[in-house]
């Protein structure tokens, strides 16, 4: 790269850097998808470490990784194996990084919320409730306990203006004219440190791939350029000759994303791998394309929202609620099937251990949906199998429900209210028993019909 424009560009990157780092005592962190950007800034963070003597390498570079738990499965392989790549080359070298990897909470996770508690799934424009949840969270609560050890943080970015338009303007926004660190829009004692907001797209590949396109860290970033190579290649042109593509397999695309990913009509960074032979992604489409034909589907959903309301949407039909537990039942045993036959970890014991609970909550008064569900598709017991006992033997069940349906009452609802009887046996005064039976029983859908014939009369 000597003698070109992008030697001085790069350069430029190194000396900011160098002068942010050396400026203070507050640590960094990066966080890193594994992807090019991220692949880049952790590339120029080893670099600008090992140019500067030994004695002023004084602060942490933290090297984050979020796993939303819903990653395409070979990315997560690429990006973990990359995390632990970093973390054993700084240890080995004695350089101040250290790579971690942060997860959502068990009872954040999408499938707790969406198999448990029976959450839509999201939907455009604007029914996103998973980002916050999945990954702005995690990160937060890490970077909150960075700040608790030491003070503030200096949070580096990877966006460039060179990605597009609305990315330019969004930077050029936060800019202050003559300094390098802005303060976090949210977090205020973090600061933003983006050194690569000047650096052109065609830039970036080329310095992946200099030399033999190995990372600092060992990664072998032209197998990053295969995972980028799909149906936009405006980014990766320049760099065609440099590396030999008739040897390296063509998958992926310029974005990866949740591999079930309800947002987007389709999603075309599976499309690709699929498209280019990693035909162990299939199965995952074909269950993503299931999940969101069931979305809108009245036979999948409540007819009233979490809180027992019931609204009417603008054209006067009744609008959808969550998932019925019915649905959410067939949506996990659809995604355990999946898992045994792929092979891939899709959902832990710990997500199912709160699903478990959720359901009762709702009123399983088998206490044994979720485990049966588990036995029965996967062959083997969960932990906690044979804790699991029914809160009444299936004749008395049978008969409830047959009484429930002669009455006209809800068996759903006096399931709720037995098991919040049941759980509330240790710790609980009778008015508090009372107090929990009537909020169930005055949920607005329960009395629907009354309510419409007291808006005629």
């Amino acid at each position: 790269m000597a003698g070109d424009s992008r030697l001085s560009v790069f350069s430029s990157v190194l000396e900011d850097m160098e002068r942010v780092y050396l400026h203070d005592r507050r640590p960094w962190m990066i966080g890193y998808s594994g992807g090019k950007d991220s692949s880049l800034l952790t590339m120029l963070a080893f670099e600008m470490l090992e140019r500067i003597p030994k004695e002023k390498r004084w602060k942490p570079i933290y090297v984050v990784s979020s796993d939303t738990r819903l990653e395409n499965p070979v990315v997560s392989l690429y990006m973990h194996a990359s995390n632990r790549k970093i973390g054993r080359y700084a240890h080995e070298n004695n350089l101040p990084v250290i790579s971690e990897i942060i997860y959502p909470k068990d009872e954040e996770t999408f499938w707790t919320l969406v198999i448990g508690k029976g959450y839509p799934t999201p939907e455009p424009p604007g029914f996103r409730w998973c980002t916050e949840r999945l990954k702005i969270n995690p990160m937060n609560r890490f970077v909150d306990g960075i700040i608790q050890e030491h003070g503030e943080v200096v949070i580096l970015l990877g966006v460039r203006k060179g990605e597009s338009g609305t990315r330019k303007r969004s930077i050029e926004s936060r800019e202050i004219e003559g300094r390098l660190l802005q303060h976090h829009e949210t977090l205020p004692k973090a600061w933003v440190f983006n050194p690569l907001a000047e650096v052109p797209n065609e830039f970036v590949w080329p310095y992946l791939l200099k030399g033999d396109g190995i990372a600092p860290w060992g990664t072998d970033l032209k197998k990053l350029y295969a995972m980028y190579r799909g149906s936009d290649l405006s980014e990766e042109q320049s760099v065609i000759g440099q590396v030999d593509i008739s040897k390296m397999p063509v998958t992926g695309n310029s974005r990866f994303g949740c591999w079930c990913c309800t947002i987007v009509k389709e999603d075309k960074s599976l499309a690709n791998f699929i498209a280019k032979g990693s035909n162990e992604l299939a199965p995952l489409r074909d269950f993503r394309n299931w999940l969101v034909s069931i979305r809108q589907d009245p036979a999948y959903r409540e007819k009233h929202r979490a809180n027992g309301k019931v609204y009417r949407k603008s054209d006067g039909e009744v609008g959808l609620g969550p998932f019925t537990l019915d649905a959410r039942e067939e949506i996990l045993r659809r995604l355990l099937a999946l898992q045994k036959r792929t092979g891939f970890s899709l959902i832990s014991e710990g997500e199912l251990r709160l699903i478990d609970r959720a359901w009762e909550d709702e009123g399983d008064l088998s206490r044994r949906r979720l485990v049966d569900a588990y036995r029965d598709v996967m062959g083997k017991k969960l932990p906690w199998d044979e804790e699991k006992r029914a809160l009444m033997d299936e004749d008395f069940l049978r008969e409830l429900e047959d009484l429930c349906d002669r009455n006209g009452l809800p068996f759903e609802a006096i399931g709720k209210v037995l098991m919040a009887v049941e759980k509330g046996r240790v710790g609980k005064t009778r008015d508090a028993l009372r107090k929990s039976a009537k909020r169930i029983l005055s949920q607005e859908y329960l009395h629907q019909d009354a309510l419409r014939e007291g808006e005629e009369a």
